[in-house]
């Protein structure tokens, strides 16, 4: 054996070693993650949110939702907000230099007028042009401001906004009802936690109606399908046993909620951050895990928050080269956290789970598919070593995507009709052989791109939900 053939094929059992323990690490998330959503539900089943909030000291809350060329959606979504169950809430829209219809949507629709507003605080962010209410719904406020990006846009929302609570959302998202009941319940139970997150669902495929969910349904597109399949995996078991140990590395920006005061001390969201929700939360465990080692930032399953997912290979394209381009950017702002023992369970797993599997991980996967087709043409390898890499990389993933339609199943059953269950479950086989591995490559030119200086991603592109296949929405 020369010493490229010895080369290659360590390669490749690195590459069967990694697919082991990366396979090993979800296994052991999906345990955790059924025993603790099992426990979840049997106490939620004895809890009577409303009765809690009616009697119970409860804390005000603000929603942030950063706007940029929203038109398509900004008006239900308004609508669908006001809505929303909870004693005391503020809503509030920030503009952030759209050059589209978005504000004069809001016009249209709101009866909003300028008023003269001094912020509570001074968070970094681009200047506010005017700041607006609507004298139909007092508490809706609408921020018009110059154009800074989402964190630019968040933090200046939380500049003006007047609640303990702070809960961010996405401008295109559906929230269920009784999200914010569910989402606050925990910061009323523990003083240690300063951030919340809830799940979030693929909203293609279901009836919308005036950006209220009335029927869940699944996409007429593969590409929609998988991506759902993903979500599930993503939030069912993968947040669900991260925060068993108590080391949720990510709360989506799509719906999450926060302690005002624990967003103010540390500044608000960074300047030109990349990954925005993962890079917050990273700092929040940073900083106040060292002041207190009780400090908390947990994940609910159960608030469901649900977001348009692209169905253009194009746009997931953008998507996904963002999200790696912002995990490598927030674990890189906080290597400190790598094998820190002040950090407990987050410095010794989360940690070094994102730093290996999520950042380095594209590489060696990318590399290993290119080695192994060389080493398998060649004939460097036997026939039953190759057989045993490829069942390790597409056996381990099907298993696990077929065990998170199955924990949706047992748990939360948001998808009503057998049809939807064996599409899920087609969804679930079909995704690792094709789409996996596109998404595999995306990451893998990202951390290439990120490595070389490139930091841009390009743009996002939303129809809205008046374009869902079975949306009933009317003009």
């Amino acid at each position: 054996m020369t010493i490229i053939d010895f080369i290659i094929v360590g390669y490749n059992y690195l590459l069967l070693a990694y697919s082991f323990a990366i396979g090993s690490i979800y296994l052991l998330l999906n345990i955790l993650s059924f025993k603790r959503i099992l426990q979840y539900k049997q106490k939620m089943a004895y809890i009577d949110l409303k009765k809690i909030f009616k009697f119970q000291n409860y804390k005000p809350i603000s929603i942030i939702v950063p706007a940029y060329n929203e038109e398509n959606t900004i008006v239900d979504s308004i609508k669908s907000l006001l809505q929303l169950e909870y004693p005391d809430f503020q809503l509030v829209i920030v503009n952030d230099g759209s050059t589209d219809q978005t504000l004069e949507k809001i016009f249209g629709n709101f009866s909003i007028r300028q008023v003269s507003f001094i912020p509570f605080y001074e968070l970094k962010s681009n200047p506010i042009r005017a700041v607006y209410m609507s004298h139909e719904y007092p508490s809706l406020v609408v921020i018009d401001k110059v154009n800074g990006g989402k964190a630019d846009a968040i933090n200046a929302g939380i500049n003006i906004a007047k609640n303990p609570l702070i809960t961010v959302i996405d401008a295109d998202s559906i929230l269920e009802r009784d999200c914010l009941l569910k989402i606050v319940r925990p910061f009323m139970e523990n003083e240690n936690i300063i951030a919340v997150g809830g799940t979030i669902r693929v909203a293609n495929g279901c009836e919308i109606n005036h950006g209220n969910m009335v029927k869940v349904g699944i996409a007429d597109s593969w590409l929609a399908r998988f991506q759902t399949v993903e979500y599930l995996r993503a939030f069912l078991f993968g947040r669900n046993g991260f925060d068993v140990l108590n080391s949720v590395m990510i709360i989506s920006g799509a719906f999450s909620c926060f302690s005002r005061d624990a967003l103010i001390n540390i500044g608000g969201y960074r300047e030109g951050s990349i990954g925005e929700d993962m890079e917050i939360i990273i700092r929040m465990h940073s900083v106040f895990r060292k002041k207190n080692p009780k400090t908390k930032i947990t994940f609910i399953p159960d608030p469901v928050c649900w977001t348009e997912a692209p169905e253009r290979l194009k746009i997931l394209r953008s998507q996904r080269i963002r999200w790696q381009k912002g995990t490598i950017d927030s674990l890189r702002l906080h290597m400190k956290l790598l094998f820190n023992p002040a950090y407990g369970a987050l410095g010794f797993i989360g940690f070094p789970y994102y730093a290996f599997f999520e950042m380095i991980g594209p590489i060696i996967e990318m590399t290993g598919y290119m080695i192994f087709l060389i080493a398998f043409f060649l004939n460097i390898v036997s026939t039953s070593f190759a057989f045993a890499i490829l069942s390790a990389v597409l056996l381990y993933g099907i298993v696990l995507s077929i065990l998170s339609v199955i924990l949706e199943e047992l748990s939360f059953k948001k998808y009503p009709t057998l049809k939807d269950l064996f599409i899920l479950f087609g969804a679930a086989f079909f995704e690792n052989f094709g789409y996996r591995q596109i998404i595999a490559w995306w990451r893998f030119k990202a951390t290439i791109d990120y490595i070389a200086g490139n930091r841009g991603w390009g743009k996002m592109e939303k129809k809205g939900f008046s374009s869902q296949p079975n949306d009933q929405k009317t003009n």
